[in-house]
Protein backbone atom coordinates (compact mmCIF):
# COMPACT_ATOMS: atom_id res chain seq x y z
CA UNK A 1 0.00 0.00 0.00
CA UNK A 2 1.64 3.69 -0.84
CA UNK A 3 1.38 5.94 2.40
CA UNK A 4 2.55 9.47 2.03
CA UNK A 5 2.99 10.16 5.76
CA UNK A 6 6.84 11.89 5.67
CA UNK A 7 9.68 12.63 2.38
CA UNK A 8 12.47 11.23 4.46
CA UNK A 9 10.27 7.79 3.98
CA UNK A 10 11.59 7.87 0.45
CA UNK A 11 15.01 8.00 -1.15
CA UNK A 12 16.53 10.41 -3.62
CA UNK A 13 15.46 7.47 -6.58
CA UNK A 14 11.91 7.78 -4.94
CA UNK A 15 11.32 11.11 -4.68
CA UNK A 16 13.07 11.93 -8.64
CA UNK A 17 10.28 8.82 -9.95
CA UNK A 18 7.41 11.08 -7.89
CA UNK A 19 8.75 13.93 -9.58
CA UNK A 20 9.19 12.22 -13.09
CA UNK A 21 5.13 11.19 -13.20
CA UNK A 22 4.36 14.70 -11.80
CA UNK A 23 6.51 16.20 -14.79
CA UNK A 24 4.74 13.98 -17.21
CA UNK A 25 1.34 15.58 -16.01
CA UNK A 26 2.58 18.67 -16.47
CA UNK A 27 3.26 18.13 -19.88
CA UNK A 28 0.11 16.36 -20.56
CA UNK A 29 -0.13 12.87 -19.53
CA UNK A 30 -3.90 11.81 -18.95
CA UNK A 31 -5.60 9.18 -16.95
CA UNK A 32 -9.20 8.65 -16.46
CA UNK A 33 -10.67 6.68 -13.43
CA UNK A 34 -13.68 7.04 -15.18
CA UNK A 35 -15.72 7.65 -11.89
CA UNK A 36 -14.88 4.43 -10.46
CA UNK A 37 -12.48 5.60 -7.34
CA UNK A 38 -12.77 8.54 -4.46
CA UNK A 39 -10.68 10.74 -3.13
CA UNK A 40 -11.78 11.84 0.44
CA UNK A 41 -10.05 15.27 1.79
CA UNK A 42 -10.21 15.71 5.45
CA UNK A 43 -9.02 18.69 6.65
CA UNK A 44 -8.70 19.11 10.19
CA UNK A 45 -7.36 22.93 9.77
CA UNK A 46 -8.01 25.80 7.30
CA UNK A 47 -6.34 25.29 3.72
CA UNK A 48 -7.16 26.92 0.11
CA UNK A 49 -4.28 25.61 -1.86
CA UNK A 50 -3.55 22.06 -0.54
CA UNK A 51 -7.15 21.06 -0.15
CA UNK A 52 -8.28 22.19 -3.34
CA UNK A 53 -5.04 21.04 -5.20
CA UNK A 54 -5.81 17.78 -4.09
CA UNK A 55 -9.60 18.22 -4.56
CA UNK A 56 -8.72 19.86 -8.46
CA UNK A 57 -5.84 16.56 -9.06
CA UNK A 58 -8.20 13.84 -8.36
CA UNK A 59 -10.98 15.71 -10.46
CA UNK A 60 -8.22 15.52 -13.26
CA UNK A 61 -7.58 12.31 -12.52
CA UNK A 62 -11.75 11.46 -13.19
CA UNK A 63 -12.46 10.71 -9.74
CA UNK A 64 -14.97 11.47 -7.39
CA UNK A 65 -14.16 13.46 -4.53
CA UNK A 66 -15.63 14.07 -0.74
CA UNK A 67 -14.66 17.47 1.30
CA UNK A 68 -15.31 16.51 5.11
CA UNK A 69 -17.14 19.75 6.77
CA UNK A 70 -15.27 18.87 9.76
CA UNK A 71 -16.41 21.53 11.54
CA UNK A 72 -20.39 19.89 11.24
CA UNK A 73 -18.72 16.29 11.76
CA UNK A 74 -19.33 13.59 14.63
CA UNK A 75 -15.41 15.03 15.63
CA UNK A 76 -17.38 17.81 17.34
CA UNK A 77 -18.61 15.26 19.01
CA UNK A 78 -15.61 13.64 20.06
CA UNK A 79 -14.93 11.20 17.78
CA UNK A 80 -11.13 10.49 17.61
CA UNK A 81 -9.20 10.64 14.02
CA UNK A 82 -8.82 6.59 13.99
CA UNK A 83 -12.48 6.61 14.09
CA UNK A 84 -13.39 8.87 11.48
CA UNK A 85 -10.81 7.70 9.37
CA UNK A 86 -12.18 4.59 9.46
CA UNK A 87 -16.08 5.90 8.56
CA UNK A 88 -14.18 6.77 5.24
CA UNK A 89 -12.65 3.47 4.84
CA UNK A 90 -15.41 1.47 6.17
CA UNK A 91 -17.84 3.76 3.61
CA UNK A 92 -15.49 3.17 0.71
CA UNK A 93 -13.06 5.61 0.18
CA UNK A 94 -9.91 4.79 -2.31
CA UNK A 95 -7.64 7.74 -1.17
CA UNK A 96 -7.78 9.43 1.91
CA UNK A 97 -6.20 13.05 2.22
CA UNK A 98 -5.94 14.32 5.90
CA UNK A 99 -3.86 17.38 7.43
CA UNK A 100 -4.37 17.61 11.12
CA UNK A 101 -2.84 19.58 14.14
CA UNK A 102 -0.93 17.14 15.26
CA UNK A 103 2.24 16.66 14.95
CA UNK A 104 2.72 13.08 13.25
CA UNK A 105 -0.69 11.96 13.49
CA UNK A 106 -0.52 9.06 11.11
CA UNK A 107 0.76 7.16 13.67
CA UNK A 108 -2.68 6.91 15.09
CA UNK A 109 -3.69 5.26 12.23
CA UNK A 110 -1.82 1.88 12.51
CA UNK A 111 -4.63 -0.57 10.84
CA UNK A 112 -6.31 1.50 8.26
CA UNK A 113 -6.01 -0.17 4.87
CA UNK A 114 -6.75 2.62 2.27
CA UNK A 115 -3.58 4.77 1.46
CA UNK A 116 -3.58 7.90 3.32
CA UNK A 117 -1.68 11.10 1.88
CA UNK A 118 -0.49 13.83 4.37
CA UNK A 119 -1.45 17.37 3.81
CA UNK A 120 0.35 18.75 6.24
CA UNK A 121 0.68 17.87 10.39
CA UNK A 122 1.13 20.16 13.04
CA UNK A 123 4.69 22.21 12.50
CA UNK A 124 6.56 18.54 11.17
CA UNK A 125 5.96 17.48 8.33
CA UNK A 126 4.61 18.72 4.81
CA UNK A 127 5.57 16.28 2.24
CA UNK A 128 3.55 17.60 -1.01
CA UNK A 129 3.96 21.05 -0.30
CA UNK A 130 8.08 19.99 0.05
CA UNK A 131 7.47 18.00 -3.33
CA UNK A 132 5.65 20.78 -5.66
CA UNK A 133 8.75 23.25 -4.46
CA UNK A 134 11.24 20.60 -5.63
CA UNK A 135 9.34 20.54 -9.05
CA UNK A 136 9.34 24.19 -9.41
CA UNK A 137 13.23 24.00 -8.87
CA UNK A 138 14.01 20.91 -10.92
CA UNK A 139 11.99 22.60 -13.69
CA UNK A 140 14.03 25.97 -13.47
CA UNK A 141 17.21 24.53 -13.10
CA UNK A 142 17.39 21.45 -14.35
CA UNK A 143 19.00 20.20 -10.98
CA UNK A 144 19.62 20.22 -7.33
CA UNK A 145 23.56 19.49 -6.38
CA UNK A 146 24.98 22.30 -5.33
CA UNK A 147 21.68 24.83 -5.32
CA UNK A 148 21.71 27.12 -2.42
CA UNK A 149 18.27 27.87 -0.78
CA UNK A 150 17.77 29.97 2.12
CA UNK A 151 14.64 29.82 3.79
CA UNK A 152 13.31 33.41 5.82
CA UNK A 153 10.84 33.83 8.18
CA UNK A 154 8.84 31.29 11.06
CA UNK A 155 11.58 28.20 10.90
CA UNK A 156 10.55 26.92 14.29
CA UNK A 157 6.92 26.88 13.79
CA UNK A 158 7.03 25.96 10.08
CA UNK A 159 5.93 22.25 8.80
CA UNK A 160 7.54 23.78 5.27
CA UNK A 161 10.64 24.65 6.69
CA UNK A 162 11.65 20.95 8.13
CA UNK A 163 10.61 19.11 5.44
CA UNK A 164 12.45 21.25 3.05
CA UNK A 165 15.47 21.23 5.31
CA UNK A 166 15.85 17.64 5.42
CA UNK A 167 15.16 16.56 1.83
CA UNK A 168 17.25 19.17 0.31
CA UNK A 169 19.97 18.36 1.95
CA UNK A 170 20.10 14.56 0.67
CA UNK A 171 19.41 15.66 -2.82
CA UNK A 172 22.96 17.77 -2.30
CA UNK A 173 21.58 21.81 -2.29
CA UNK A 174 23.31 24.00 0.85
CA UNK A 175 20.10 25.46 2.76
CA UNK A 176 20.50 28.64 5.19
CA UNK A 177 18.01 30.15 7.39
CA UNK A 178 17.20 33.77 8.90
CA UNK A 179 14.79 35.35 10.12
CA UNK A 180 14.00 36.63 13.86
CA UNK A 181 15.76 35.08 16.21
CA UNK A 182 12.22 34.12 18.41
CA UNK A 183 11.80 31.85 15.48
CA UNK A 184 14.92 30.59 15.16
CA UNK A 185 15.38 26.92 15.43
CA UNK A 186 19.65 26.65 16.77
CA UNK A 187 22.22 28.91 15.00
CA UNK A 188 23.41 26.22 12.60
CA UNK A 189 22.87 27.68 9.32
CA UNK A 190 21.33 30.64 10.17
CA UNK A 191 22.83 33.50 8.07
CA UNK A 192 21.98 37.26 8.23
CA UNK A 193 19.09 38.11 5.14
CA UNK A 194 20.30 40.52 3.29
CA UNK A 195 24.17 39.59 3.17
CA UNK A 196 23.00 35.97 1.52
CA UNK A 197 21.03 37.79 -1.05
CA UNK A 198 23.39 37.67 -3.32
CA UNK A 199 24.59 34.32 -2.68
CA UNK A 200 21.98 31.72 -3.55
CA UNK A 201 19.58 30.35 -5.99
CA UNK A 202 16.28 30.56 -4.26
CA UNK A 203 14.74 32.50 -1.97
CA UNK A 204 11.69 30.75 -0.44
CA UNK A 205 10.15 33.25 2.50
CA UNK A 206 7.72 32.04 4.73
CA UNK A 207 4.10 33.27 6.33
CA UNK A 208 4.59 34.79 9.89
CA UNK A 209 1.68 32.80 11.27
CA UNK A 210 0.02 35.18 13.23
CA UNK A 211 -2.98 33.53 14.22
CA UNK A 212 -1.05 30.86 15.73
CA UNK A 213 2.74 32.41 17.17
CA UNK A 214 0.92 36.52 17.36
CA UNK A 215 2.33 36.34 21.41
CA UNK A 216 6.10 35.13 20.14
CA UNK A 217 6.39 38.02 17.40
CA UNK A 218 8.49 40.77 18.95
CA UNK A 219 8.98 43.01 15.83
CA UNK A 220 5.70 45.05 13.99
CA UNK A 221 4.62 44.02 10.68
CA UNK A 222 6.24 47.07 9.49
CA UNK A 223 9.30 46.23 11.06
CA UNK A 224 9.62 42.90 10.24
CA UNK A 225 8.78 43.90 6.65
CA UNK A 226 11.92 46.37 6.81
CA UNK A 227 14.71 43.68 8.51
CA UNK A 228 13.19 40.44 6.27
CA UNK A 229 10.91 41.36 3.91
CA UNK A 230 11.36 41.09 0.34
CA UNK A 231 11.36 44.14 -1.02
CA UNK A 232 11.83 45.38 -4.90
CA UNK A 233 15.07 47.17 -3.83
CA UNK A 234 16.23 43.40 -1.76
CA UNK A 235 15.00 42.06 -5.05
CA UNK A 236 17.78 43.74 -7.16
CA UNK A 237 20.80 42.16 -5.12
CA UNK A 238 19.57 38.95 -5.69
CA UNK A 239 21.74 36.74 -8.55
CA UNK A 240 20.06 36.93 -12.18
CA UNK A 241 19.59 33.72 -12.37
CA UNK A 242 18.24 33.41 -8.67
CA UNK A 243 14.08 33.25 -7.82
CA UNK A 244 11.51 33.54 -5.24
CA UNK A 245 9.51 31.00 -3.59
CA UNK A 246 6.83 31.17 -1.02
CA UNK A 247 4.57 28.22 -0.02
CA UNK A 248 1.64 30.71 0.55
CA UNK A 249 -0.51 32.27 1.51
CA UNK A 250 1.99 35.49 1.75
CA UNK A 251 1.09 38.91 4.01
CA UNK A 252 1.85 41.13 1.29
CA UNK A 253 4.13 44.19 3.27
CA UNK A 254 5.23 41.68 5.65
CA UNK A 255 7.08 38.68 4.50
CA UNK A 256 6.88 39.94 0.57
CA UNK A 257 6.21 43.59 -0.56
CA UNK A 258 2.88 43.79 -2.95
CA UNK A 259 5.19 44.44 -5.97
CA UNK A 260 7.26 41.26 -5.95
CA UNK A 261 4.90 38.56 -5.67
CA UNK A 262 4.49 38.92 -9.44
CA UNK A 263 7.60 40.05 -9.99
CA UNK A 264 9.87 37.94 -12.84
CA UNK A 265 11.67 36.43 -10.50
CA UNK A 266 8.64 34.88 -8.67
CA UNK A 267 7.56 31.35 -8.96
CA UNK A 268 4.93 31.64 -6.71
CA UNK A 269 1.81 31.05 -8.25
CA UNK A 270 3.83 27.97 -10.77
CA UNK A 271 4.33 26.44 -7.53
CA UNK A 272 0.81 26.74 -6.92
CA UNK A 273 -0.18 25.21 -10.61
CA UNK A 274 2.76 22.58 -9.45
CA UNK A 275 0.90 21.31 -6.81
CA UNK A 276 -1.73 19.98 -9.03
CA UNK A 277 0.37 17.40 -10.76
CA UNK A 278 2.09 16.60 -7.80
CA UNK A 279 -1.12 15.90 -6.23
CA UNK A 280 -2.20 13.84 -9.36
CA UNK A 281 1.17 11.96 -9.13
CA UNK A 282 0.53 10.53 -5.81
CA UNK A 283 -3.24 9.88 -6.47
CA UNK A 284 -2.91 7.86 -8.86
CA UNK A 285 0.21 6.03 -7.48
CA UNK A 286 -1.91 5.24 -4.23
CA UNK A 287 -4.89 3.75 -6.78
CA UNK A 288 -2.54 1.93 -8.59
CA UNK A 289 -0.89 0.23 -4.85
CA UNK A 290 -3.75 0.73 -3.18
Amino acid sequence: MFNVFRLSDFDVKEIQSILDSAQAFADGKKVDYQGQKVVSNLFFEPSTRTHYSFDMAALRLGCKTQNVDVANSSVQKGETLYDTVKLFEAIGSDVIVIRHSQNNYFEDLKGIQVPILNGGDGTGNHPTQSLLDLLTIRQEFGHFEGLKCMIVGDIKHSRVAHTNYEVMTRLGMEVYFSGPEEFAEGQEHYVPFEEMLDQVDIVMLLRVQHERHASLMKLSKEEYHKRYGLTVEKMKKMKETAIIMHPAPFNRGVEIADDVVESEKSRIFKQMKNGVFVRMALIDKALQHG
